[in-house]
C-alpha cells in the first residue's frame, strides 16, 4: 500500500488536508516518502476524563490532536515516531471498551475504538508499519516505556501514603516515573529523566529513592561509561502529561457532547487502500 500511494497526487492532497486542519499551530507533515494510511476518532484516556481525539496513521509517524470542528479544525497536535511505539491490548472496563495502550519512551496512554473491528484494524496497521520501520532501520523494538498516568477519578486518596484525601483544596499530582496519583507531601522531589524531559520532573518519594539507588549503582559499575546515544527522530517531541486537559476545559468545545462513541452502527475510522 505504501509503495502504491507514495508520490501520488491523492496522497499529497490527503496530507495537505491534514496540515490545513491543524493550521499554523501544527508542524509540517509532508516529507518525501511519507504516506497517510488511515485516520479516525479514538477515545483517549486523559487524566480528568476520556476525550475524543483525531488520529492519523502515516507509514512512519502517528499524529493526533484535539477536535475543534471535525474534518475542519484540529489543535494540540502531537507527533509520535512509530519506531518508538509498542502496543498492548487491554481488557474492557465499564467506562471504555475495545481498549489498547500505545507505549513510547516519552509517553504512554490508553485509547479505545468504537468497535472491536476498528481496534483490530488499528492495531494491525500500526504493527505492520512498526515492523516495516524496524526492519528498514535495523533497530530493535523499544523496551523502555513511560508509565501511563492513572486518571484522576481512579482514586480519592493518595496512592502512596493512602492517608491524604483529595479535595478542592488538596490537589492531585502525578509521579512521572510510575504514573500514580499522589499528594503534594508524597511528591516533593524532582528527578532528571533525560528521555522524558530536559528538566527535572515531579516523582513520588518511592520512585525518587529507587532512581537515586539506580543512579548510584550505575556510577559504581562503570564511571567511564560513555553516555548512550539517543536514537529518537529529531524534530518530534511527543508530549508527556495530561494532554492539555486544562486548556481543553477552559475553551468552548464545539464537538457535540452527546456523541456516541461506542455504537456499532457508526464507523469512526477509515484506512486507505
Amino acid at each position: 500500500m505504501v509503495d502504491h500511494l507514495a508520490n501520488t497526487e491523492i496522497n499529497s492532497q490527503r496530507i495537505a488536508a491534514v496540515e490545513n486542519c491543524f493550521g499554523a499551530s501544527g508542524q509540517p507533515l509532508a516529507v518525501p516518502g511519507r504516506v497517510l494510511l488511515g485516520e479516525g476518532i479514538l477515545t483517549k484516556e486523559c487524566r480528568k476524563k476520556p476525550k475524543p481525539r483525531i488520529f492519523f496513521l502515516f507509514n512512519d509517524i502517528l499524529v493526533y490532536g484535539s477536535i475543534v470542528i471535525n474534518k475542519r479544525k484540529y489543535n494540540s497536535q502531537h507527533i509520535i515516531p512509530l519506531e518508538d511505539v509498542t502496543l498492548e491490548t487491554l481488557p474492557d472496563t465499564l467506562q471504555m471498551k475495545n481498549r489498547w495502550m500505545i507505549k513510547t519512551s516519552k509517553k504512554s496512554f490508553v485509547v479505545s475504538a468504537a468497535s472491536l473491528t476498528e481496534r483490530k484494524e488499528w492495531i494491525s496497521h500500526l504493527e505492520e508499519c512498526i515492523r516495516h520501520l524496524l526492519t528498514k532501520t535495523g533497530r530493535q523494538p523499544s523496551r523502555e516505556h513511560a508509565a501511563p498516568w492513572i486518571p484522576d477519578k481512579a482514586t480519592d486518596i493518595c496512592m502512596r501514603c493512602t492517608q491524604t484525601k483529595f479535595s478542592t483544596l488538596t490537589r492531585r499530582h502525578h509521579c512521572r516515573k510510575c504514573g500514580f496519583v499522589v499528594c503534594a507531601d508524597c511528591s516533593r522531589q524532582r528527578f532528571l529523566m533525560p528521555r522524558l524531559s530536559p528538566k527535572p520532573l515531579r516523582v513520588c518519594n518511592l520512585c525518587y529513592r529507587q532512581l537515586l539507588a539506580e543512579k548510584k549503582k550505575e556510577a559504581e559499575v562503570d564511571r567511564r561509561q560513555p553516555d548512550p546515544i539517543c536514537s529518537a527522530i529529531p524534530g518530534y517531541e511527543p508530549s508527556s502529561g495530561d494532554d492539555s486537559d486544562k486548556s481543553d476545559d477552559e475553551k468552548a468545545d464545539q464537538w457535540p457532547a452527546d456523541t456516541e462513541f461506542y455504537t456499532s452502527e457508526v464507523s469512526w475510522s477509515s484506512f486507505h487502500s
